[in-house]
Formats: structure tokens, C-alpha cells, sequence
């Protein structure tokens, strides 16, 4: 299939009504398998690992262009004046006063781990009184003349003044974190450089943001200077955000790794709460959850592997750059959480899958060696990856305590090797790189939840003849048990003992026809806890949606799908009757996803000129296909299916076998939430609509068989 070469078109309305005109439907199922919910320098931190990806000349060309006309027209029309409905909280980036008063009253109670967090920040160089401010006209991340770690130096001088001057009182802290943010809000006009300059108006415009929230409410901050500061964010760091999120620097999309993306959205989501625009903060929220490139959530965790364990997108990379994306993931979510928005949640915690992910990878075992995980092929503009990088191995960063904290301490999400990471980098420091604002012991540390937990997120998803679970476990856990019904609500016989490590199990012993019924529940020092939510797991195809058209409708005009129609199917059967009037490549029968960035289709005539299905859950690379012999005949009607039973995915044209791939391994669930599913035409906007019509076009939960395709054809 073509490689994409624009960027998404998302439409984020939710069509759930769509049982309109001269479409019929004649049964609409929800039951699905599953439940539950940089630098670059000498002073730059990361040096190499920061600087842009190696391209083709003509993606280095485009990186190493000035930035001046592109970047000025982004200022123009990167951020129109809007009506604001949202009240944002302040301050409400990474730290709330809540979170103030928590470290306030346990430095003073000389309670721990807060007070060695105190410690190590009152004993940072940056964060003592005497300095004088350096600020710059013009700051250069990437080529000749680099100058930006003067930058964030100052910037991690005003953050450390204005955490001082929080939990200390002594409002000289203060005073002088004022010095510091008026002197380069009086001075910044520009950040240059090639295209690095996007990765320092991301991570030290998030950072600048943050100090400036904390300062907002200090008597001794007129009102006027904030303004003037909020206006530098706004014409200074956010142009430069934006324009790379919606032009990624003019190259193809996957050209960049995760934290390019991460960094950019970061510094958007900050600037919108400081300067109360809300169109910004949305911006960044709707880039999370819907943009095309790699830093985008499903895409930054490219791959979940059974038993919650996500594969981080630059795992093949390194693993400096694995932890860079953790600690600016991590960012994003605290700051969004603080203004109401659970992106921590998205995806049932994939943040949480890629935190574990990199954690473990970076962690050794009893033995003193590194634990392994499973590794998924990943591919992109950069090239093909097939094993976990070992460059970097052992990475330490400190990053970790917000993850820890936010998901056992706030929620009673057992975490635990992000909980081994946090433990071993305690008390964090700022790391003195300027790649992160640090000090998330003294910041994010929280004692445990005190109300009672279970397992959640459990998912139970049915491969051929066995039923994979996964779940999220909880604090205080020792070992997890599986229970089995065949009638919802049980009675439960117990199927697995004794797991603690990976929170995986797959059922085996199952037979044909059962409709089962999962709970796990946890074994505490106090014995048997709750059970989870109950997972539903059919050993047979299940009708989730059959829809008849009017014969006189062409197919491109049918109305949209539901948003996450198979978002927890793993097999499945598609089938429908096919009339075509003429056949033109790469039109489409269906295609369920969420723009070019994740797909799967069925096509008459691919470029190969046969009938196609494919799926790939990033930008057609690693597709996995069935092909056809021939493609679809036109003026006549004809029955066309595709299943999935395990990892054999199988074509039938009218009822007898087509084309079939025994090494099918993505599933519909790998798509997540497709927010476009149409029928008659393409997620690529370039590619022509289906010239004919579709009648009883079904979707099943669970592969049907042959013979009974026979009797649909």
C-alpha cells in the first residue's frame, strides 16, 4: 500500500447515531472480548540523543533550513484570539497549592522521603540566592552558535526559587525568582538554530511555563510582568510548538521520534493553562489522544504486549531516549490530571504499560541481570527495529516519582518497577541537564492509598481456541488468582493460582460454544481481597452489528460507523455483499481506524491488483496482509469475508477460500479507539471512493467458519 504523506484529517465527532436515510440496521451489538476499562552540545544534557533523526537529504535539507519564514507564518496563524468556557486552576501545572501545603506540612514534621527531597533541592546550586539572571535575545539550540543552556539554567534557577518560596515562606526566594522571569521576559524574541530549536521551545518552554504558574500568585509579581511573560510564551515558544506538531519541520511524519511530539505538546498544554487560553490547552489534549505522529498516545506506546507491558516507540532506539519520553509523558499527564483531565486513564493506563516497559528494560534482576521483555518488530521513517537497543542499558533518570505516585499512591495501581526505579533514584535531583525540572520526591512523593483495592483493567480476549487475560494489579498484593464462570456473576471455579509476575494468564481449556466469564482477584496479607470487574470471553462468533443499504445508494456516501467499534475484538469476522460498478486501485470496501496513522481495510484491487485486507497499527509500517488472486469482478454482486482465528486470517470470495496469512498477529484491539470507520471509503483522503454498493455488511466478535461463510455467500 502507499506510504502516507499528509497529515490526518481526524474527525472527532463520535457518529453513534448513524442509522440514518437509506440505511437500515437490523442489529447492533456492544459485547466485545474485553472489560475494564534532547539536547544537543556540549552542556546539552542528552548531546547526541537530542539532535534530529538522519534522514535523506532532503529531510536533513528541511531540518537544517532557516526557521524564519515557516516559524513567522506559524505566529500568524497559530493561536487566533478565542472565547474561553473553562476555568483553569491555579496554579495548575505540575503542582497545585494542595501539593504545596503536602510538602509544606511534611518537610516540617521532618517526615520522609519529603525531607530528603528538601534536601537535596535547598542543596542544589541553582537554588540559592545571589545569582544574576543572563537572559538572551535570541537562543540557538542546534548548529553554530549554540548559547541555550544559559537558558535553562535560569529556567531551573526560577523554578528552584519559586519551590523554595513555596514551602519555605521566605519570600527572598521569591523576589528573586521574579528578577530572573522578568529579565528574559524583557529580553526573548526568538529561538533559533536547525531542528533542534523545536525541542528547546518544547522542553524549556513546559519548563518556563511551570515556574511562571508557581509565580503567579506572589504579591510581588505585578501584573503587568506576568502579562508580558504570558505574551513570550504565546509569540516566542508557542508558534515554534505548533508549527512543528502540524508540519513536524517539513519532513514525513514518522521521521521524528516520540519525544519531539511529547516535548512540543508539553510546553502547548502549559502555555494554555498560564495564559488561560483554552483553544491552546485543548490543542495539546487532542493531539494526545488523535494526532498522526509518533508521540501521539497510542502511537508512543507502540505496541501493549500481554500482561500490560507497553512497548515504548524508541525501545529499538535507545534507552536514554526511552526514559526522556517517559519523564515528558509523565509531565503531560500531572498537568492535565491538575486540571480535571485523566490522561493518565487513556487507553485503560497505556501510559502506565510504557512506563513498566521502559522501567523494566532498564532494570537488573536478582542475578545483576537486565530483565528481558518481549519486543515487537517497529518500524518507521527511521528504519526497521527488531530487538530492544542495549545502547544506554541501565539509563538513570529522575523522572519517576510522579508515575509511581500518581498510579499505587493515588489510585492503589501496583507499579512495580516503576516503584523499583523511583526507589533507586531517591531523593530526585533536576539532573543538572536541563532535560527535566527534577525534584519529584520533595513534589509528587504521596502516602498510600488508604481505602481498599482490587485488580482492574482486566481484559479477556479470545485467540482461536484460548483466552489471553491481563489486568492491572493493586498495592499490597502478593499474588493474583483467576476465576472462571459460565454464567455472569458466577458461581466462579478457580483456574490459576500464585501469579505475580508478568499479570497475564491464558486459558487453554476452553470449549467450542462456552461463553466465559473472568474475575481476578488479589491475595493480601489480610487473604483474599474484591474481585475485579468481570471480563466476557465467547468461544464462538457473536453478532455484534448487520446493516442493509438501499440499492440505489452508492457505498462512498454511507454514514460513518461507531467510534471504537472493535476496539477489544481480537478474532473477528467481517463479511458483506459487494456490487461494483467499476474498479479503480486502492478504493475500499471498509476501513475502520483513526486517519493514516492506524488501519484496517479491505480493498477490490490493491496496487498489486488483487483484493487486499491489511491492518497496521502505525502509518503502513509493519502491515500485515491477505492477499487475493484476482480482484473483486464487477457487475455482479459478490460475498466477500475476512476473519481472524488466532494469528490465521482468512479471505473468501463468494464462499470459498481466497487468499489466507497463518502469521496475522495484529488484532482489531491493537487499533484502539478508531475514531473513523467508514465503509466505501479510505483513511487517505487522496484515494477514490468505492464505485458500487455494499447490502448485509456484518461484523462478528469471533471467527466464523468456513461452512458457515458458505451458507452467508
Amino acid at each position: 500500500m502507499h506510504q502516507p504523506n499528509s497529515e490526518d484529517n481526524i474527525n472527532p465527532l463520535d457518529r453513534r447515531a448513524f442509522c440514518v436515510g437509506a440505511m437500515s440496521l437490523v442489529a447492533l451489538g456492544t459485547t466485545a472480548c474485553g472489560g475494564g476499562g534532547g539536547g544537543g552540545g556540549t552542556a546539552g544534557g542528552l548531546g547526541a540523543l537530542g539532535s534530529a533523526p538522519q534522514a535523506d537529504a532532503s529531510a536533513v535539507a528541511a531540518a537544517t533550513a532557516p526557521a524564519a519564514v515557516p516559524d513567522a507564518q506559524a505566529v500568524t496563524d497559530a493561536a487566533p484570539p478565542a472565547p474561553q468556557a473553562r476555568k483553569f486552576a491555579h496554579p495548575g501545572l505540575l503542582h497545585t497549592e494542595a501539593d504545596f501545603e503536602r510538602m509544606r506540612l511534611k518537610v516540617a514534621a521532618n517526615a520522609q522521603p519529603w525531607l530528603a527531597g528538601w534536601n537535596a533541592l535547598i542543596s542544589n546550586g541553582r537554588s540559592q540566592l545571589g545569582a544574576t539572571p543572563r537572559p538572551l535575545a535570541t537562543v540557538i539550540r542546534g548548529g553554530d552558535g549554540q548559547n541555550f543552556a544559559q537558558m535553562y539554567i535560569d529556567i531551573a534557577r526560577s523554578y528552584q526559587l519559586a519551590l523554595r518560596w513555596k514551602v519555605s515562606g521566605d519570600t527572598r526566594y521569591a523576589d528573586l525568582a521574579v528578577v530572573f522571569l522578568n529579565a528574559w521576559s524583557s529580553t526573548l524574541t526568538s529561538i533559533e538554530g536547525n531542528a533542534d530549536r523545536f525541542l528547546a521551545a518544547g522542553i524549556y518552554g513546559q519548563q518556563f511555563a511551570n515556574a511562571a504558574e508557581i509565580m503567579r500568585s506572589y504579591p510581588g509579581w505585578a501584573a503587568s510582568d506576568l502579562a508580558r511573560f504570558q505574551n513570550m510564551m504565546l509569540t516566542v515558544f508557542y508558534p515554534l510548538n505548533h508549527s512543528f506538531l502540524v508540519n513536524h519541520n517539513g519532513a514525513e511524519i514518522t521521521n521524528y521520534w516520540a519525544n519531539w511530539d511529547q516535548c512540543a505538546m508539553g510546553s502547548i498544554l502549559a502555555i494554555g493553562v498560564l495564559c488561560d487560553r483554552q483553544d491552546i490547552y485543548d490543542e495539546a489534549l487532542n493531539y494526545y489522544r488523535n494526532g498522526a505522529g509518533n508521540g501521539a498516545g497510542l502511537q508512543a506506546v507502540y505496541h501493549v504486549h500481554p500482561g500490560y507491558l507497553g512497548q515504548w516507540q524508541e525501545s529499538g532506539r535507545d534507552q536514554g531516549h526511552c526514559t526522556l519520553g517517559i519523564g515528558l509523558a509523565g509531565a503531560f499527564c500531572e498537568m492535565a490530571w491538575n486540571q480535571g483531565d485523566d490522561i493518565y486513564g487513556y487507553e485503560n493506563n497505556r501510559f502506565l504499560a510504557g512506563a513498566e516497559y521502559v522501567a523494566k528494560s532498564n532494570l537488573r534482576d536478582g542475578a545483576g541481570n537486565f530483565y528481558t521483555v518481549p519486543f515487537l518488530t517497529s518500524a518507521n521513517r527511521q528504519g526497521t527495529k527488531t530487538v530492544l537497543s542495549t545502547s544506554g542499558l541501565g539509563h538513570q533518570r529522575g523522572i519517576w516519582e510522579s508515575v509511581y505516585n500518581h498510579y499505587a499512591n493515588r489510585l492503589g495501581i501496583a507499579t512495580p518497577y516503576t516503584a523499583l526505579q523511583a526507589a533507586q533514584m531517591r531523593p530526585e535531583s533536576d539532573g543538572s541537564n536541563g532535560d527535566q525540572l527534577g525534584f519529584g520526591t520533595l513534589t509528587y512523593a504521596r502516602d498510600p492509598i488508604a481505602t481498599a483495592v482490587r485488580p482492574s483493567g482486566l481484559t479477556a480476549r479470545v485467540h482461536g481456541s484460548q483466552v489471553e487475560l491481563s489486568w492491572w494489579g493493586c498495592t499490597g498484593a502478593l499474588s493474583y488468582s483467576v476465576k472462571r464462570a459460565t454464567v455472569a456473576g458466577g458461581p466462579y471455579a478457580t483456574v490459576a493460582t500464585g501469579i505475580t509476575d508478568t499479570l497475564t494468564f491464558t486459558d487453554t481449556a476452553v470449549a467450542p460454544g462456552v461463553v466465559y466469564h473472568y474475575a481476578v482477584v488479589a491475595l493480601t496479607a489480610a487473604g483474599e481481597g474484591d474481585p475485579s470487574d468481570e471480563a466476557r470471553a465467547p468461544i464462538k462468533a457473536e453478532l455484534l452489528m448487520q446493516l442493509g443499504f438501499s440499492e440505489t445508494q452508492n457505498a462512498a456516501d454511507y454514514p460513518d460507523l461507531p467510534v471504537g467499534l472493535l476496539k477489544n475484538v481480537a478474532d473477528f469476522t467481517i463479511a458483506c455483499r459487494v456490487y461494483l460498478d467499476e474498479i479503480a486501485t486502492w478504493s475500499r470496501v471498509f476501513d475502520f481506524g483513526s486517519g493514516e496513522r492506524r488501519y484496517m481495510m479491505l480493498t477490490p484491487r490493491s496496487n498489486a491488483g488483487t483484493v487486499r485486507y491489511a491492518i497496521s497499527p502505525v502509518h503502513g509500517y509493519n502491515m500485515q496482509m491477505i492477499e487475493g488472486s484476482s480482484p473483486l469482478p464487477t457487475g455482479r454482486w459478490v460475498h466477500v469475508a475476512v476473519t481472524l482465528s488466532g494469528t490465521l486470517g482468512t479471505l473468501y470470495i463468494d464462499g470459498a477460500v481466497a487468499g489466507s496469512n497463518a502469521q496475522m498477529t495484529f488484532a482489531p484491539c491493537e487499533l484502539g479507539e478508531t475514531t473513523q470507520n467508514f465503509l466505501g471509503r479510505s483513511q487517505y483522503p487522496n484515494d477514490p471512493p468505492l464505485r458500487g454498493r455494499l447490502d448485509d455488511f456484518r461484523v462478528y466478535q469471533g471467527a466464523l467458519s468456513a461452512a458457515e461463510i458458505s451458507l452467508l455467500a
